[in-house]
C-alpha cells in the first residue's frame, strides 16, 4: 500500500462480507451458531448470495465486526476506498454507519458496491442497501447498469447496445452521462436513484463478466479491427464525460482479451493475466484512454459535483438519430479553464449532424486523439457539426 501511495495511487480493497466460504467450521458458526447469518424457519441458511449462506449485517455483532474490521484496514493499512460484493445483502444503516465511521478516519474515503444481491435476501427489501435506494446512503455509491447496458448492451449478449447503434438506449446513456441525478431532461425507465452524482459509478466492463473486446467480438463477427476498437473508445468516451465517477476494467485500454471466457475467477493465467505486448500493439488506443484520464482531470465540468450544479450547467442536445447523444456543460466560468465544453456521441451507422451553440471552439476529442488544452480550430458560425458513424468528439470554448 505504501509503494502504491508513493506512486501516487490510492488502494481500494474488495470487501466480500455477504458469505463466508465454509459455514460448520467458521468462526462466526463455532463462535454463535446461527447467529451471524439470516435462517430460514426450517434451520436452514438463507442465500441471497448464492454461495451456500447468506450473513446478518443488521445483527449488532456482525455489524461490529465489519466496521472494527473496515476501521482496521484504514487505521493499520492505511487503505483509501472499499468496494462491496453484493452490497444489497447488507442493510442501510449498516452502510451509513460504516461510512460515518470511515469518514471520521479519512474524509475522502471511497465506498461503493454493487447494488444488487445473487438472489433474494431474507430481510426486509426495503431496508437493504440496493441501487435504487443509493439515494438514502449519503457517501456510498453503487454500479450503474444502467450506463452499462445502455452503452454496450445487456449481460446476455443477445444484442448491443449505443456503441452498436442499437436503438432505445439513448435515455440510458443520459441517464449516466448526468451521474443518476435528478434531471428535466432524462426520461427515467424506472427513477433516479442517487442524490449525488458521485454515488454513480460509471462503467462497462468489470472484472465478473465478459470484457470489452470479448463481448464486442462475439456480438459483432463481422466488423473490423478497427471497428471494434472504434466501439472501444466510444464506450469509455460516454464513461469519462459522465458525471458519475469512471470504473475501467484492468488491461481495457489495451484491448484485452480474456480468450472470451465470462467468469474468470476460477480459471489461471492464461485468461487473467495481462498480455504486456498488447500495449505497443495497441499503441493509439492506450493514449486515447491516457488522453480521457488527462481530460477528465483537467476539466472539473466533468464532475460537477452535486445534482443542483449538474441540472443548472449541463443540457442535452435534441437529434433525432436513437444512436446519438449530445450534451452541453455551459457557464462554466469560475468552474473551469472552458467557458463551454460540448460533448458529441454517435453510436450509428452513419453520420449525424448536431446542432450546438454558435462560437469558435478547439478540438479536446476528435475521435481518434484526446488533448485536454485543445487542438487545432472550429468555428461553428452555422452552430452545425456533423460527427462520423461509430464516433465521438468533444470541444472547448475558451
Amino acid at each position: 500500500v505504501k509503494a502504491m501511495h508513493d506512486a501516487g495511487l490510492c488502494v481500494v480493497l474488495d470487501v466480500v462480507y455477504n458469505h463466508t466460504t465454509a459455514t460448520e467450521n467458521c468462526g462466526f458458526e463455532l463462535t454463535v451458531p446461527g447467529y451471524f447469518y439470516r435462517m430460514r424457519e426450517d434451520g436452514s441458511f438463507a442465500d441471497g448470495s448464492g454461495c451456500g449462506n447468506e450473513t446478518a449485517s443488521e445483527k449488532p455483532m456482525m455489524r461490529k465486526y465489519m466496521v472494527e474490521s473496515l476501521e482496521y484496514w484504514v487505521k493499520e493499512y492505511h487503505i483509501d476506498g472499499f468496494r462491496f460484493d453484493l452490497m444489497a445483502i447488507h442493510d442501510i444503516e449498516t452502510m451509513n454507519l460504516i461510512r460515518q465511521r470511515l469518514e471520521a478516519l479519512n474524509p475522502d474515503i471511497l465506498l461503493y458496491g454493487e447494488g444488487w444481491a445473487a438472489q433474494a435476501p431474507l430481510y426486509d427489501e426495503d431496508k437493504l442497501a440496493f441501487k435504487r435506494y443509493t439515494y438514502r446512503m449519503p457517501g456510498v455509491a453503487a454500479f450503474s447498469d444502467d450506463i452499462r447496458d445502455a452503452l454496450r448492451g445487456t449481460l446476455d449478449l443477445s444484442k448491443g447496445g449505443f456503441i452498436h447503434g442499437v436503438e432505445g438506449n439513448k435515455e440510458g446513456v443520459k441517464f449516466g452521462i448526468v451521474g443518476g441525478v435528478e434531471h428535466p431532461e432524462v426520461e427515467y425507465r424506472e427513477a433516479a436513484w442517487t442524490a449525488s452524482p458521485a454515488q454513480h459509478i460509471s462503467y462497462v466492463a468489470c472484472h465478473d463478466d465478459h470484457n470489452l473486446r470479448d463481448r464486442l467480438e462475439h456480438i459483432s463477427p463481422d466488423a473490423s479491427r478497427e471497428e471494434l476498437q472504434q466501439m472501444v473508445r466510444l464506450a469509455h468516451l460516454g464513461v469519462f464525460t459522465s458525471q458519475g465517477i469512471p470504473f475501467i476494467f484492468a488491461g481495457e485500454e489495451m484491448y484485452r482479451s480474456k480468450l472470451g471466457e465470462k467468469n474468470t475467477y476460477n480459471l489461471p493465467d492464461k485468461y487473467n493475466a495481462i498480455d504486456w505486448a498488447l500495449k505497443s500493439e495497441n499503441a493509439n488506443l492506450v493514449e486515447y484512454h491516457k488522453g480521457l484520464i488527462a481530460m477528465r482531470k483537467a476539466h472539473p465540468a466533468f464532475a460537477l459535483g452535486s445534482a443542483e450544479a449538474v441540472r443548472e450547467h449541463l443540457s442535452f442536445i435534441d437529434t433525432d438519430n436513437e444512436a446519438a447523444v449530445g450534451f452541453v456543460l455551459d457557464n462554466l466560468e469560475g468552474i473551469d479553464s472552458a467557458k463551454r465544453i460540448v460533448v458529441l456521441m454517435n453510436g450509428s451507422r452513419e453520420a449525424v449532424e448536431f446542432a450546438i451553440p454558435e462560437g469558435e471552439y478547439k478540438w479536446i476529442c476528435d475521435g481518434e486523439v484526446v488533448e485536454p488544452r485543445g487542438i487545432g480550430r472550429y468555428d461553428a458560425k452555422d452552430g452545425k457539426i456533423a460527427v462520423a458513424p461509430i464516433s465521438g468528439i468533444v470541444l472547448a470554448a475558451f
